[in-house]
Parts: C-alpha cells; sequence; structure tokens
C-alpha cells in the first residue's frame, strides 16, 4: 500500500468515525516520523449539522477540547482495529484548524459566521469585513464603514480569518453594562 493509497484508508476511517460525532474531516497528513509515523487529523463541526433550514447566519460554536478528545479517542480505536495503517506503529495528532488556516470552501465562510475575514478578490483590493452570512455561492460581510457587501466565491483569490485580541462577545458586553448599572 503506497504512501498516497495508505493516506486514502486512514482517511475513510477518519471520516467514517468523524460523520457520526457531528464533524466534518479538514484535513489527513501521514508523515514518515523515524521508525514510525506522524498522523495528523484536522477535524471541525459540520456546520450542516448544526443549521436548521435555511440558516446562513448564525454563529457556530467552537470546536471544544472535550470534543477533540473524543474523536482522539474513537480515531485511535478505529485506526487500531482496522488494517489501514499497517504494522507500523504511529503517533496520532487530532486539532481543529487553527485561524491562520484560508478559507476556500463555502463551510468555511460558514464556520466563521461573527469574525473579522479578510478577502482578496481576483481584480480590485482586498475586501475586510465582518461576516454576517455564507451560503453555497457567495459570503456577506459587514464592513468597517457599515456597508454590507456580498462576495461571490468565484471571485475570491485568498481568504483568511483576522485575529482580534480585544473584541467581547455579546455576552461580554451584556455583563459590563449590567456591571456598570450596578456601579451607579
Amino acid at each position: 500500500m503506497g504512501t498516497t493509497a495508505r493516506a486514502e484508508a486512514i482517511g475513510q476511517v477518519v471520516a467514517e468515525v468523524a460523520t457520526p460525532l457531528g464533524l466534518v474531516v479538514e484535513d489527513v497528513a501521514v508523515t514518515p516520523a523515524g521508525l514510525r509515523r506522524l498522523v495528523r487529523v484536522l477535524l471541525d463541526t459540520d456546520a450542516t449539522s448544526l443549521a436548521t433550514g435555511d440558516d446562513t447566519t448564525s454563529e457556530i460554536p467552537s470546536l471544544s477540547l472535550d470534543a477533540v478528545a473524543e474523536a482522539t479517542r474513537a480515531i485511535s480505536d478505529a485506526l487500531d482495529a482496522s488494517d489501514a495503517m499497517g504494522e507500523q506503529p504511529y503517533v496520532l495528532e487530532v486539532s481543529s484548524p487553527g485561524t491562520d488556516r484560508p478559507l476556500t470552501l463555502p463551510r468555511h465562510f460558514r464556520r466563521n459566521v461573527g469574525r473579522l475575514v479578510t478577502i482578496t478578490r481576483h481584480e480590485g483590493e482586498p475586501q475586510a469585513g465582518r461576516v454576517t452570512g455564507a451560503t453555497e455561492a457567495a459570503v456577506t460581510l459587514e464592513t468597517a464603514a457599515g456597508q454590507t457587501v456580498t462576495v461571490p466565491y468565484a471571485e475570491c483569490a485568498s481568504a483568511r480569518v483576522e485575529v482580534e485580541f480585544n473584541r467581547g462577545s455579546a455576552t461580554d458586553d451584556a455583563a459590563r453594562d449590567h456591571d456598570d448599572e450596578e456601579d451607579s
């Protein structure tokens, strides 16, 4: 079994475990590491399993550490039970995609509703804004100027999430407002 065939077999086992857990496999990479193989699996929440109806605007919760731990145990057990790994020992790493991972599929944009992104179009200047909705055809952003811009994915050359260190959630804002009222 060649490296590509082995990676495909491993990916199939991982997908069979991830799907019932409400997860989607973003990537599976198998690399040699001395006498072992390193199997890196990137999982994310399956936005389609959380959506209700035509909802394209609700924020999707991040993948929790508990969910990653549960998936890691299930994937390890499934790989051990299958012949996908062969006889060579392996090290399994399971994580979620970081914010530095490019947004390339509609589900990536849907997963990042509420986050600040920068989109570089094939032509024109980069467009920054907060994702307010994502369909199968386009992403909708609200710019800092308060404009609503819809960008078809076909026009996107690249897109990435902008890291925000000081953005509070609506819950944080409500708690601050409540604390301010008590202080008055």
